[in-house]
């Protein structure tokens, strides 16, 4: 793609509506305006400044349902792509960004969790003069970026430039570090801390509650986009699930099988499947196969035995008496995910009946100094969503350290 090209087709909107069904409300025409002009480092610092993680956003944030969605030249032939442009532009910017070290403020935060909620926030915080400790489970910065999105749609390359980026603003990073078993939140304060944020994401997989569900041939997606190599799949492999991550996990298990088979088990019409239509058809495209309206009700050593469902007057039905076993020798669940509650151990914070953390709109937890966002505030979400919640929480955080 000719990326000069496509940016001379952006209608420079007054009220451009990509911006306004952003969830960032990044800048589009302006952006747009200097790229066209040969100022890609002025771009790449606009989208910076409104989105630490415009690299990574623009690569796996969902476009069709954001802003390319809404370009006024959808209805007119082709909207504009205005992704590749942000790409290109961020990556230039990383390539070329050497932040200073601002002067230290007086104050400590602690960040829990190193996904993109982790990262803006570190970011965010460090460059107003906050010394950010940044504390993760695993050996690696990124999260679900690192450990749950394969490296053919996420290049990992790119997460260790941010992490140079940690380092040169001075964000110490403590790995291997379980907070909740050695160490709580309420130790943190007493080491000093004006707040604790935390954003430790929904890593830990839901429970189907099926029969067989503890035989050794059954995994969940969350689990084995970890570290697929991990894992022997067999020929066959089933993934029960219909959502980004159902996709991901089925695009790995077909690059994994080379050659084999894998097949996607959905509930739903095709039409209402959960996941982003764009990741259900590159899954399509590697080779995946899609059995819609199927309910699994028992997991077995050699497959999964489905009823049928009826979809009639815009109603779902079980149908019991129509029931078949799709055969595989793996079958991966992917049916969602929760928070990690062994971090609130040695506070009272609040939890929602899904044992999500309980905010108000900026990031405030039911204790003093204590904020939340991310997926363990909202549930899984995209990735722009979190870093938009992320951006408000780091206001409300720089007010309460300096009293405001």
């Amino acid at each position: 793609m000719d990326l000069y090209e496509e940016a001379k087709r952006c209608l420079k909107c007054r009220r451009p509506p990509c911006s306004e069904h952003c969830p960032l409300k990044t800048e589009i025409p302006d952006m747009i305006r200097l790229f066209e002009a040969g100022e890609i480092k002025k771009a790449g610092e606009l989208l910076f400044a409104n989105n630490p993680l415009s690299a990574i956003t623009a690569v796996v944030c969902p476009h069709d349902n954001n802003c390319k969605g809404h370009c006024v030249l959808k209805n007119k032939g082709a909207a504009v792509s205005f992704c590749e442009i942000e790409r290109y532009a961020s990556d230039f910017f990383l390539d070329t960004y050497e932040p200073e070290k601002p002067p230290l403020n007086g104050h400590k935060v602690a960040v829990i969790g190193a996904g993109p909620s982790g990262i803006t926030m570190s970011v965010l915080l460090a460059m107003k003069g906050y010394k950010i400790t940044l504390i993760e489970a695993r050996d690696k910065i990124g999260g679900v970026l690192q450990y749950g999105i394969p490296n053919f749609r996420l290049p990992k390359d790119i997460l260790d430039k941010y992490r140079a980026i940690l380092d040169r603003l001075g964000v110490l990073f403590k790995p291997n570090t379980f907070v909740g078993s050695n160490i709580t939140v309420d130790d943190m304060f007493t080491d000093g801390y004006s707040a604790v944020f935390i954003a430790v994401g929904t890593s830990r997989p839901n429970r189907f509650g099926l029969l067989g569900e503890t035989l050794g041939n059954v995994h969940y997606a969350v689990d084995f986009l970890k570290s697929p190599s991990s894992y022997t799949l067999g020929k066959k492999t089933v993934v029960i699930g219909a959502g980004n991550v159902a996709m991901d996990a089925a695009r790995m298990a077909v690059r994994k099988l080379k050659g084999g088979e894998v097949t996607v088990i959905n509930n739903l019409r095709d039409e209402d499947m959960s996941a982003n239509r764009h990741e259900s058809n590159m899954a399509k495209i590697d080779g995946v196969r899609f059995v819609h309206q199927k309910q699994p009700v028992r997991i077995c050593e050699d497959g999964v035995v489905c009823c049928e469902i009826v979809y009639e007057n815009g109603q779902y039905a079980e149908d019991f008496t129509a029931t078949e076993k799709i055969m595989a020798d793996t079958v991966i669940l992917a049916i969602g995910q929760g928070p990690q509650a062994a971090v609130l151990i040695g506070t009272n914070v609040a939890k929602t009946e899904r044992g999500l953390f309980e905010t108000d709109e900026n990031g405030n937890t039911s204790h003093k100094g204590v904020f939340a966002a991310g997926d363990v505030v909202l549930g899984p979400k995209t990735v722009v969503e979190a870093v938009a919640f992320t951006k408000r929480v780091a206001e409300s955080i720089d007010g309460y350290c300096k009293g405001l």
